[in-house]
């Protein structure tokens, strides 16, 4: 199927001109063979990095960076190992829905992942700091992402230079709530991506920020029944609220007998990994790739979005950054290949249809975006879903007003089912069991009404334990900042996690005494980024 790029004529003239951003056209002396990111959510740590990873988190450049063969214009600078999101944007048609006009203004998406830094591209006001849940919180610098992740989702779905020239999300008009769940190294356990996502229902209607979208990079290989699994739960009762979830597949190819777990839920928007061979104006020669989960036949991803060496914004200094150098492109751009991008490319466009017809449910959306994508004859069935993402022709598809009608989730399975095998860890000993990072027990019949009810939260307490702050009353690089709380005066000793005491282990002086915090069994389909490589095909 082609579709004509937009005339430059109908392109926005402000301030979404578009550009490559990021193209390199001498990017091939850049590249280097990388392994998997072992880049673990829901459980687990990057490898057994203890401690803080330093970020540079000021604005790292003014300027457009010419040194990379920087290219404007009509071609955009392709190159063929890189995907830009001016690419991007042309191929799922939302280049099409800036020049009518819709840019995700008013809408907001939460992103729960690493957290976000303050990098050229994240500093046009419409970046907003929830809670940090994770581990980092009593750091000196909470909210801060010193993974990397959350900031290259952030600079896809949200990206915004406030430029004519400069460098655009999907939706740049977006506002970016960023919930931090994972640590400096990428470690974080299901009960803290509940309680974030508990909290994002409860908050959504929270003044300016009208959450409509929420992205989940991530997954676990929890297996346990959709109808009672507590992930599930926590993400339908986002969508019950009125809140689109998008949801990556996984990056275990074919390797895994299902899509990841909460993208096995039916009623979210579960997405696959789309390359587009650098002709993002047509997808006849499109194809999934080998990374990107095929599912089974019971629950397949729903559709895809490019996902194959997507350039997204830079977090100096971050872990992958540093793990990963040949990712790098020029001074501001990170280039990684997953269904965590896709699934950013996603909640990008689900904004921008969401500031053309508000009153669209998350049915609607998910059947607008699968009755109008674009057939991919060149991909394969199991990986494809119903095809490419054409966010431009869900803009012009009457409103289905659809009703999903699936089993739905109790919520009163176990939060050991909800990992899989995934866990966090320290000096061999892993969290297991019905317990959440306090150690406090899980009830599930008393948190899954609670949830359904947007009630889980208290303050900032939730499972009977402080968490966080109280208020808006923040203060941060962002114009709005939860408050957050120490967690100084609480010990571990009280806490046995898997016939451990965790004695020696206590927050003081707002960070983590002597905490060494592993990956016991992440792989890298968890955060969702298969690769960080310069080299083709990553």
């Amino acid at each position: 199927m082609l579709r004509a790029k937009t005339p430059a004529a109908r392109r926005p003239k402000k301030p979404l001109a578009r550009s490559a951003g990021v193209l390199a056209l001498a990017v091939a002396s850049l590249a280097v063979t990388a392994p998997p990111a072992q880049a673990g959510l829901l459980g687990g740590l990057l490898g057994t990095v203890g401690g803080l990873v330093q970020t540079t988190v000021g604005v790292v450049s003014t300027a457009l960076d010419t040194t990379t063969g920087l290219i404007g214009g009509a071609d955009w600078g392709y190159a063929p190992t890189t995907t830009t999101l001016g690419q991007a944007a042309d191929a799922v048609g939302a280049d099409t829905m800036w020049a009518r006009g819709y840019t995700g203004k008013g809408v907001g998406v939460a992103l729960i992942d690493t957290g976000v830094v303050p990098v050229q591209g994240l500093t046009s006001g419409n970046v907003v700091n929830g809670p940090d849940l994770s581990f980092d919180s009593q750091s000196p610098s909470p909210n801060l992402d010193a993974f990397g992740h959350g900031t290259h989702m952030a600079g896809i779905i949200a990206g915004n230079d406030g430029t004519n020239s400069g460098f655009h999300g999907i939706a740049p008009d977006a506002t970016l709530l960023s919930v931090k769940v994972g640590a400096s190294d990428g470690g974080v356990d299901v009960s803290q991506t509940i309680a974030a996502i508990d909290w994002v229902v409860q908050h959504r209607n929270d003044p300016d920020l009208n959450i409509r979208v929420l992205n989940l990079s991530f997954g676990t290989d929890g297996t346990q029944a959709t109808t009672l699994d507590p992930l599930t739960h926590a993400v339908e009762n986002a969508w019950r609220a009125g809140i689109v979830v998008v949801v990556s597949g996984g990056n275990g190819g074919t390797t895994r007998p299902s899509v990841d777990n909460p993208a096995r839920d039916p009623y979210v928007v579960t997405v696959g990994a789309d390359d587009i061979h650098a002709t993002p104006a047509s997808s006849l020669d499109d194809t999934v790739p080998t990374f990107s989960t095929r599912g089974s036949s019971s629950r397949r991803v729903d559709v895809v979005a490019p996902g194959q060496s997507i350039a997204s914004l830079r977090d100096p200094g971050s872990y992958i950054d540093s793990e990963y150098p040949g990712a790098v492109v020029g001074s501001r751009y990170f280039k990684g290949s997953g269904t965590s991008q896709a699934t950013a490319v996603v909640s990008g466009a689900a904004a921008l249809l969401l500031q053309q017809r508000p009153q669209l449910s998350p049915d609607d959306v998910k059947r607008l975006l699968t009755t109008t994508a674009q057939p991919l004859p060149s991909a394969d069935s199991a990986g494809r879903g119903a095809g490419l993402l054409n966010v431009a022709a869900a803009g012009l598809a009457p409103r289905p007003y659809a009703a999903q009608t699936a089993p739905r989730s109790s919520g009163l399975g176990t939060l050991e089912g909800a990992r899989g095998t995934n866990h966090v860890g320290d000096n061999g000993v892993d969290l297991v069991g019905e317990q959440d990072i306090f150690g406090q027990r899980w009830v599930p019949a008393v948190w899954a009404p609670a949830s359904s009810a947007g009630t889980a939260w208290i303050d900032g307490t939730w499972n009977s334990n402080d968490w966080t702050g109280g208020c808006w009353c923040g203060e941060s690089w962002t114009t709005l900042t939860w408050s957050s709380r120490s967690w100084s005066s609480r010990s571990w000793s009280d806490i046995d996690w898997s016939s451990r005491s965790w004695s020696s282990r206590s927050w003081s002086s707002r960070s983590w005494s002597d905490g060494t915090w592993s990956s016991r069994s992440w792989s890298s389909r968890s955060w969702s980024g298969s690769t960080w490589s310069a080299a083709p095909g990553g």
